[in-house]
């Protein structure tokens, strides 16, 4: 009866879901009947498996069941078998050994960009550099290997991470093809390292004045040094060639390949262009994606009121979901671009930045709501969450959305009271455990003692009764969820430092990590109905692991290999 109940309301669910996006989805065809029908039963045995029950309610604690096999028929789940149950004899299905693995739910990364995850493979990678040398050094690597290019790009510095603690210079790329334009984005992705080719091309000199939003960052006589911040940015990236549509679908499908391998069954992209959907759209066309992806639409896209007005989309294999937007608010911590309402502790005289006036933020929300799309903002200073806050308390009540499941993204510097309109506001933090880690060397100098209290503040905020969406923000961090489910838990980096951990009593436990980057991070996404644990009803999306992540030690976590990734029945990855 009960497997009868979740099948029902998983059909029930898809139909709500389709209708909500009908002005834009082509529901099933006649012509799909058949493969429907034909569709084989699988059943995968012999399996360690652990999966956290949804009944209870987001939010609620959940109980963790334990299971040794479970069946599925085409992309849906039959049954699960517990210890003692009989496992069915049917010589019409296909069966698998697992061979003991531990099986998990497929994990979901509530904020990355695929894109740039997809380009950032294709680029030259400093993330973990030591110096702006070492950094340099890549380039001519990657320059001597890849010659004929007419832009040389790449991602990942962090000049925090240098002995010097400066921002590049144009200059030390000097050496490097000096005659071709060069970009280089820092880690968080809120600043960039420009050549002198590309200031040249940019026209960019010491008479460029600083946008409203961004900086240049100049020598002691005002020229520019090479490093750009936030609306900055957009002098030299605006003379960067724009990407094809089958250049994007090429690094879509390599990011969503990787991001399989990881053990990700799905991914919310977190500010997708008109043209990035369309090649996501033309991916489809060829079948299911890899990996299921929830879109936020860009809230700075051109076309951005086109794509509110076709409405909600879901494809019909539910791997392809488009009824959300990003909008950004403010800048990065490590950049100084987060907005907060006091000084830098390192900075006197400077607050960072907000990226959009309060009159375009507030309209560019309320547009969203009213078009009956979830809205999603990055907020990362206290300054910043504060007047986000203060828009959703305003907004949600005029437009009527508080069923939208709004969030903000990153959340990452909060005053007390803010923590706990969270729950107030039914808006969800979406935080990324592993920024706390690489964080740590320079939070604490950037905030002081008083405001590191409110930063990063996983255990404050579900204590007052928030759920969080945990993810990476790949490429800024590695796409790997244990990454993340290490951090949650033990707060220390992977040389186990500091001892103890980060401020410790952040912490989360192992089933509330591994709840965050399942069931809540489905639900902040409207789909805990057919993703997020392994029940008779929902999406066949799991993983299989070589260790038992509730038998191993908790500073063991992040060095957990996926074995297998199965979605929607199907094995993409191993």
């Amino acid at each position: 009866m009960y497997a009868l109940f979740r099948a029902l309301r998983h059909c029930l669910n898809v139909i709500c879901h389709r209708l909500l996006g009908a002005s834009a989805l082509m529901l099933l065809s006649v012509a799909a009947a058949p493969s429907m029908l034909m569709a084989q039963t699988t059943l995968l045995t012999n399996v360690n498996g652990y999966t956290m029950l949804d009944g209870a309610g987001a939010g609620s604690p959940r109980e963790r069941m334990r299971f040794t096999a479970i069946q599925f028929t085409g992309d849906t789940i039959d049954r699960v078998f517990t210890e003692g149950d009989e496992l069915p004899a049917d010589d019409t299905m296909i069966v698998v050994d697992g061979e003991g693995k531990t099986l998990l739910p497929g994990l979901i990364d509530a904020h990355g960009h695929v894109l740039n995850y997809g380009l950032s493979l294709l680029r030259v990678d400093m993330t973990g550099t030591g110096s702006e040398q070492e950094a340099v050094a890549r380039v001519q690597a990657f320059q001597e290997s890849n010659p004929d290019l007419a832009w040389i790009q790449g991602r990942g510095w962090n000049q925090v991470l240098w002995d010097s603690n400066e921002f590049p210079s144009a200059e030390t790329l000097a050496q490097v093809a000096p005659d071709t334009p060069m970009w280089f984005s820092r880690v968080d992705g809120h600043a960039g390292w420009a050549n002198q080719a590309a200031m040249e091309l940019a026209g960019v000199d010491a008479s460029t004045s600083d946008p409203d939003g961004g900086m240049i960052i100049r020598d002691s006589e005002g020229r520019p040094t090479g490093t750009f911040v936030d609306t900055a940015m957009r002098y030299i990236t605006q003379h960067i060639p724009a990407l094809s549509i089958d250049d994007q679908k090429m690094a879509l499908r390599q990011a969503m390949l990787a991001l399989a391998g990881q053990g990700l069954t799905s991914v919310h992209d977190a500010g997708v262009s008109s043209t990035t959907l369309q090649a996501y759209r033309e991916l489809l066309q060829d079948g299911p994606l890899p990996i299921r992806v929830y879109v936020m639409l860009a809230g700075g896209d051109d076309q951005l009121a086109e794509r509110l007005a076709e409405g909600h989309y879901i494809s019909a294999d539910n791997t392809l979901a488009v009824r959300s937007v990003k909008i950004s608010a403010d800048g990065a911590l490590g950049s100084r671009g987060a907005y907060l309402n006091e000084d830098y502790s390192d900075q006197p005289g400077h607050r960072g930045l907000l990226l959009l006036s309060p009159e375009r933020l507030t309209q560019l929300m309320a547009m969203s709501m009213q078009a009956g799309f979830q809205v999603n903002v990055h907020a990362i200073g206290d300054g910043a969450n504060m007047i986000v806050l203060d828009n959703y308390e305003a907004l949600i009540q005029r437009t009527g959305t508080a069923q939208q499941r709004h969030r903000i993204e990153h959340a990452q510097v909060l005053r007390y009271d803010d923590i706990l309109r969270f729950s107030e506001l039914n808006v969800i933090p979406s935080m990324q455990a592993t920024h706390a880690t690489s964080d740590k060397n320079m939070a604490q100098d950037r905030l002081g003692d008083v405001r590191i209290q409110g930063a990063y503040a996983w255990r404050k905020l579900m204590d007052a009764g928030a759920i969080i969406a945990n993810g990476s923000d790949f490429p800024v961090e590695s796409a790997n969820p244990f990454y993340g489910v290490h951090a949650a838990v033990t707060r220390q980096d992977h040389q186990n430092q500091p001892p103890g951990g980060w401020f410790p009593e952040e912490r989360m436990t192992l089933g509330e990590a591994l709840t965050s980057f399942t069931l809540d991070a489905a639900y902040a996404a409207h789909q805990e109905d057919i993703l997020g644990s392994l029940e008779p009803g929902k999406m066949a999306d799991f993983i299989l692991l070589e260790q038992d992540v509730f038998a191993i030690e908790p500073s063991q976590l992040w060095q957990v290999d996926v074995e297998q990734t199965w979605v929607g029945g199907r094995r993409i990855a191993d």
